[in-house]
């Protein structure tokens, strides 16, 4: 796994994901109170975000099609992305990346790159050599994506509702060939 000074990279057994659910939840209200678009909207409690990640997560990560990677950083969860191998018999060769969370206090501290380096090491290894994402049109992530050679296939508008003000978003989905 990836190792800095500061940050640690695992990939989560199911164990380890329901024994750290508060920790999750936390993640996920932190970055949803935050305007993060990941699929929810205010008001959202971190009871919302820990039976998220036991009921839509955890089957996956059970099965073994969705990996997960959390950072830990000074012993705490910072944040996490997922890998999500679940594709059909004709896509063998591609993976999705979803939800890319970095708690707002450990925000621009390489956290999100070092996550993002041990997922496409990981589909690597796990013989993908396309991955897929969608984040929301001029989101912080987007640029982020664009730098690690993301290129955008296109752009879907009014996709999504904003988590603060319900707007209608456009979401952006683009693809990295490994």
């Amino acid at each position: 796994m990836n190792d800095d000074k500061h940050t640690r990279i695992s990939l989560f057994s199911a164990q380890e994901l329901a024994a750290h659910l508060p920790q999750l939840g936390a993640l996920l209200h932190a970055c949803v109170q935050d305007g993060a678009s990941v699929n929810f909207v205010l008001p959202f409690t971190q009871a919302e975000g820990e039976t998220f990640w036991r009921d839509k997560v955890l089957p996956g990560v059970r099965g073994g099609a969705l990996s997960l990677l959390v950072a830990r950083r000074d012993g705490v969860i910072a944040g996490t992305v997922q890998l999500d191998c679940d594709t059909p018999p004709n896509q063998p060769h591609r993976a999705e990346v979803r939800k890319l969370l970095v708690h707002p206090a450990w925000r621009r501290r390489g956290i999100a790159q070092a996550l993002m380096d041990e997922l496409e090491s990981l589909a690597s290894r796990r013989g993908r050599s396309l991955l897929t994402l969608d984040t929301r049109s001029g989101d912080r992530a987007e640029p982020l994506y664009g730098a690690r050679g993301y290129r955008t296939a296109g752009v879907i508008p009014g996709f999504c509702r904003d988590p603060l003000n319900g707007r209608l978003d456009s979401t952006t989905l683009m693809y990295k060939a490994l």
